[in-house]
């Protein structure tokens, strides 16, 4: 086994950590979803918040064994390298400081709400566009950035995948955080 060898699979495995922590999330957002108390969504809030310290693993991961091996390999004014620098540095901001503060507000509702039913603020936090929307938004980065590794397109190419990844993973968080309105309770017929 070569030095090649050990640092793509370090690479591709920094990837799988990331992109799988980011699937966990996704469960754990739509748990939190259909939680209707602060004891149904409790443990799917502890879980998302411990996922938190893989991410910053994960990225460290992909920009040493990238740049390693980029340097012995490949350029970095190519746009299928350059593009998935700039999308993983946006993964390295939007994770903590837009997901990770609007999740983090999430556990301030819920620890404020307290046991029994989930009242208004709690219902609002869970639901809230920023941390659906961000959530997404990084998984969609993160596939195409996969998409632009793989296929590695010229800059208009590579600059298309990131943006259309961006807003089609966007666009996914938006429409899921919205939850369908309560069916109509049954109008009982008048006796006479």
């Amino acid at each position: 086994m070569d030095t090649y060898h050990v640092v793509l699979y370090i690479h591709l495995l920094s990837l799988l950590v990331g992109f799988s922590a980011g699937m966990i999330e996704a469960v754990c957002l739509f748990k939190l979803r259909a939680a209707e108390t602060l004891e149904a969504a409790a443990p799917w809030g502890q879980l998302a918040g411990q996922l938190e310290k893989a991410f910053p693993v994960a990225v460290v991961g992909l920009y040493g064994s990238g740049a390693y091996l980029t340097h012995h390999l490949w350029s970095f004014s190519d746009a299928w390298i350059v593009i998935p620098i700039v999308g993983l540095a946006l993964l390295a901001l939007q994770g903590p400081i837009v997901v990770g503060r609007q999740g983090h507000k999430v556990k301030d509702a819920l620890m404020a709400n307290g046991p029994g039913p989930l009242g208004e603020a709690a219902l609002r936090q869970k639901l809230h566009p920023v941390l659906w929307g961000g959530a997404f938004a990084n998984e969609g980065i993160v596939l195409a950035i996969v998409w632009v590794m793989t296929e590695k397109p010229g800059w208009g190419g590579a600059i298309a995948a990131l943006v259309i990844g961006y807003a089609v993973g966007a666009a996914f968080g938006l429409a899921s955080a919205r939850k369908a309105a309560p069916a109509a309770a049954p109008v009982a017929e008048p006796t006479t």
